[in-house]
């Protein structure tokens, strides 16, 4: 595979060839040359959404009308709470809060994460060893895959799933295994999350003496899913009989619906040693933008997980590390999480109130922010002008 050569002119008019180089073959793999969902929304010329028509859509999200919601992307057009945003008001102001952080991540954002967690994993997370500040949920699960697979190694994602894990699965030259999360029979009585099922039987049998982990994701992007602590534990006896890492994505957690309960695969008998959890500041206090997010795991996962980490990016931007603990560190008390759960309850009635409206069915989520919409109704004519990014793309891309 090589670079497409381009033409160059001499001071005297003479075309010479650019030189053609060989691209890396990791580049052939996972569609990374391909643009993902996210970047056809932002560059693309022309994309639809439901509900909402996006025409002319260049350069950025931010270049939408302003009375126009975008529906296309995981994309907040609300900003992060105020305190928190002061907060990284005072660490700009700072010295130490514009310097390199340490690659672990600044003290008081592991401190911070400690302090919210440790109640949750039900032991007292040690700082050094069990926590690694990451440059976002995706950078920080790219590191894991760098630090734990070999080429040929296999890791089961369970489909659909968010689709940055495949090209950075395929960039540190594991091999993805699909294992469906089956649909309900039929969404004529708009189902919810929680009659998406996994076959047991195939999970269990795409497991092979290649494959080194499962990746859970929970509550799940994009279904809604909350998976029950009767599907974690099937899950983690698998893991334990045929010694797999799992890397549990739960960057919605503080995202759950209806009494929900939040349920975290690394509590169950075992599996703390062989799970690395994943948080995100982003998602927690809508500032995806800011890119920080966090790993939670024994040392023996989490240390080699560092050394990767400290390669890729070396460290996370200082003040808003600041930022994002202050935030760990004030929700409690402000009732953060709670009054965040009845904002996006709402948001999630409104939108499925139109869906009944409009007699599209859907499945309804129990977490995270997305709603999956049963599009079959829409007739969509045949000459419509779609983006040529997404020709040849499935009609849920």
């Amino acid at each position: 595979m090589s670079t497409e050569a381009s033409s160059q002119t001499k001071a005297n008019g003479t075309p010479v060839k650019a030189p053609q180089f060989a691209l890396s073959s990791r580049m052939a793999t996972g569609r990374a040359m391909s643009l993902d969902v996210w970047s056809v929304f932002k560059y693309g010329t022309s994309c639809w959404s439901c509900l909402v028509m996006l025409t002319e859509l260049v350069n950025s999200a931010a270049n939408l009308p302003e009375d126009c919601i975008n529906l296309g992307q995981g994309y907040m057009n609300f900003a992060p709470p105020q305190w928190v945003k002061d907060a990284a008001d005072a660490a700009l102001n700072t010295v130490a809060g514009n310097h390199y952080s340490h690659p672990k991540g600044r003290i008081r954002l592991r401190e911070a994460v400690r302090d919210f967690y440790s109640k949750e994993f039900n032991r007292t997370l040690d700082v050094e060893n069990e926590i690694l500040i990451s440059s976002g949920a995706n950078e920080g699960q790219y590191s894991v895959w760098v630090a734990w697979l070999e080429p040929g190694d296999e890791v089961i994602l369970f489909e659909p799933y968010f689709d940055q894990y495949l090209p950075s699965i395929t960039f540190n030259h594991g091999v993805p295994v699909y294992v469906p999360l089956h649909p309900p029979p039929d969404f004529k009585n708009n189902p919810t999350s929680d009659e998406w099922k996994i076959d047991f039987d195939e999970l269990r049998r795409a497991i092979t003496p290649k494959t080194k982990m499962i990746v859970v994701n929970t509550p799940h992007n994009p279904i809604g899913k909350v998976f029950t602590e009767e599907e974690l534990q099937k899950i983690a006896d698998l893991a334990i009989e045929h010694n797999l890492i799992v890397m549990s994505d739960e960057v919605y957690d503080s995202l759950l619906f209806d009494g929900r309960p939040h349920v975290r695969i690394a509590n169950l008998p075992g599996m703390w040693e062989r799970t690395i959890t994943v948080g995100s500041a982003g998602k927690s206090f809508a500032c995806t933008g800011w890119r920080v997010g966090w790993l939670i795991g024994p040392q023996s996962l989490i240390g080699p997980t560092l050394a990767a980490q400290t390669r890729i990016v070396f460290c996370t931007n200082s003040p808003l590390q600041e930022a994002a603990a202050c935030g760990l560190e004030q929700a409690e008390q402000r009732g953060y999480f709670k009054k965040q759960i009845e904002e996006y309850t709402e948001r999630r009635d409104v939108l499925v109130k139109y869906f009944d409206e409009l007699g599209l069915n859907y499945s309804l989520p129990y977490g995270s922010y997305f709603i999956l919409v049963d599009v079959s109704k829409v007739e969509i004519p045949e000459d419509y002008p779609f983006p040529s990014t997404i020709i040849g793309r499935g009609r849920d891309f």
